[in-house]
């Protein structure tokens, strides 16, 4: 059985060897076509926090009525 297995890992190996070299990052540089004005990105943060901070604070905010046993 570990003969079976290590051949079937002794091919598997170079075929994701090729597959994680030619995997390639498009990355850019350059700077923003359009300057991001400050109410743009106070709004932005504003609904950043209120997408990741809203739904916990809800359920602190109701902690007691999730305990309730009715």
């Amino acid at each position: 059985m570990s003969g079976l297995l290590s051949t079937a890992v002794r091919r598997a190996v170079p075929v994701l060897r090729t597959q994680a070299a030619s995997q390639r990052a498009h990355l850019y540089t350059r700077p923003a076509k359009e300057k991001i004005g400050p109410l743009e990105t106070v709004v932005a943060m504003g609904m950043f926090s209120l997408a990741i901070l809203g739904p916990s604070g809800w359920i602190l905010a109701h902690l007691e009525d999730y305990k309730k046993k009715d």
